[in-house]
């Protein structure tokens, strides 16, 4: 009888917390110092200054996660009531909800079969519009040269939702640098992992400012901010307060995994890399490939598929996933988070015919920078061979 291959290990499984954020965790619990404003050098401070050096910021606050922190920035803008933000329809629902929690009104912006914004539909709709909100989605990066050029041109601010971004470049500048602020997630499917968490840069004084305070920095906390005091001062007691702060528990499980980045960047984008070569040589596979500028930072791996009705497609994620490969499809899943007419909340349903087609034959699947090249061999062949089957059967 032939050995069966060894099952691939969880694609949903964590890497291990450092011991260094163990013994720190202990530390902490043995003190009950958790609030992140008992000291002026507590774990949240220290890993807000190690973040901002890290991408080459000015400022940086740690906040309950990435949605607050988009909206932490939105807030900081002062933005009109009910003020237009662009953002690209291929986004998660959590983002066009912060949009609404500031007040605003999202506009969706349709999206290519590369997963990146249209930027005909972009310049189109940008008269008129308040701010822009530009959503790496999955890590893919859009064309931020013309965006940010048009955006100049209109005088609008640029918000970056860097969740699934961090590690990857543009022309050499790390994503979440290149607008006004930059928003970044410690939930536990991210290259850093508190669970939850997030956090924002950016080198405006004025708006790091207005973030701290909104996000609960009561009484004259913001004095253990490295930040000019001057805008301090003037906004004290001016600003609602939100309390989104982290805590000092979660800060500590990041803080060391910060130096592990480069090794998870270099591995995930290996890892996709070897997987994406593998599909696009069949005929069923489309894995768009990044610009130009873009040195991602992946750890998973988007693909469309060609040549297959709902059927062969239903039976393809099937047949993956019974092979302990799962994958979802973005616009086939029920109630997929990531599929804009699910977004009820917003009221009526926008018309956007491309970034629906793209939706309904987008393919989602982690490949953990943990894995080995082995690992990622299997989820190939596991990959290709609910293709084979899928398409067999359609035919």
């Amino acid at each position: 009888m032939r050995d069966l291959p060894p099952p691939l290990p969880s694609a949903t499984a964590a890497e291990p917390i450092p011991d260094a954020a163990r013994a720190e965790v202990e530390r902490l619990l043995r003190t009950g110092d958790l609030f992140r404003y008992t000291s002026e050098d507590s774990p949240v401070a220290l890993l807000e200054a190690e973040f901002a050096a890290m991408l080459g910021s000015r400022f940086a606050l740690a906040v309950a996660s990435c949605s607050a922190a988009i909206f932490l920035s939105l807030k900081a803008l002062d933005l009109p009531e009910g003020g237009r933000v662009l953002l690209p329809a291929f986004t998660f629902a959590a983002v066009p909800s912060a949009v609404l929690h500031a007040g605003l009104t999202p506009v969706l912006v349709e999206c290519g079969d590369d997963y990146r914004l249209d930027m005909d539909d972009f310049a189109a709709k940008l008269p008129g519009a308040a701010a822009v909100l530009i959503s790496h989605m999955r890590g893919h990066t859009s064309d931020m040269d013309a965006i940010l050029a048009l955006a100049a041109a209109a005088n609008l601010p640029v918000i970056e939702d860097a969740a699934h971004s961090l590690g990857t470049t543009w022309h050499g500048r790390p994503i979440g640098t290149l607008g006004r602020a930059g928003c970044f997630s410690f939930q536990s499917y991210k290259l850093l992992n508190a669970g939850e968490g997030g956090i924002l840069v950016t080198d405006d004084a004025e708006l790091v400012a207005r973030a701290v305070l909104m996000s609960g920095a009561y009484e004259h906390n913001w004095k253990k901010h490295p930040v000019l005091a001057a805008p301090f001062a003037r906004l004290q007691n001016t600003l609602p307060l939100y309390n989104t702060r982290l805590n000092n528990l979660s800060a500590a499980l990041v803080r060391p995994q910060l130096a592990e980045l480069p090794r998870r960047v270099r591995d995930g984008r290996r890892n996709h890399d070897r997987v994406a070569a593998r599909l696009n040589a069949a005929p069923w596979f489309d894995v768009p490939a990044p610009l130009a500028p873009e040195v991602r930072a992946p750890d998973s791996i988007q693909f469309n598929l060609t040549g297959m009705d709902d059927a062969a497609a239903a039976r393809f994620v099937t047949d993956a996933t019974q092979g302990g490969v799962p994958v979802q499809i973005f616009g086939l899943s029920g109630d997929n988070a990531r599929a804009f007419w699910n977004w009820r909340f917003l009221g009526e349903v926008p018309d956007l015919p491309r970034t629906a087609a793209m939706l309904r034959r987008a393919c989602d699947v982690r490949l953990p920078a943990r894995f080995t090249e082995g690992e990622c061999d299997m989820v190939a062949e596991v990959l290709l061979a609910a293709a084979e089957t899928a398409r067999a059967a359609a035919a």
